[in-house]
């Protein structure tokens, strides 16, 4: 099992832990909501939780609850600029369907 981070991607996340003055890495997490079903969370992690799964990529440290793993498993995080826009991209070999608006997926 595993989650990495693009180099893009974990250099905006060090570069917002840097400004932010504190945190360990990037949380990342699903929720149920939506259309399709779940959706991405992403926060800033500040501790570790006794059941998280720790991943390094890059140098950042990523951790996925272990209720959001199998949903999460494989997937490749990118950050894109595209104009006046930026996001995290998620490329995940599990997602099977998604909403038209692009907020959900399922598995």
């Amino acid at each position: 099992m595993a989650i990495t981070l693009t180099e893009r991607a974990a250099a905006h996340v060090s570069n917002l832990l840097a400004k932010r003055g504190k945190g360990i890495g990037l949380r990342l997490g699903v929720k149920t909501v939506g259309c399709s079903g779940l959706a991405y969370q992403v926060d800033f992690a500040d501790a570790i939780e006794p059941s998280d799964r720790n991943f390094e990529s890059h140098g950042v440290t990523v951790l996925v609850d272990p209720k959001s793993l199998p949903a999460l498993d494989g997937t490749e995080v990118d950050y894109a600029r595209d104009g006046l826009n930026a996001a995290f991209k998620f490329n995940n070999p599990n997602v099977k369907a998604s909403c038209g608006c692009g907020e959900s997926f399922s598995v």
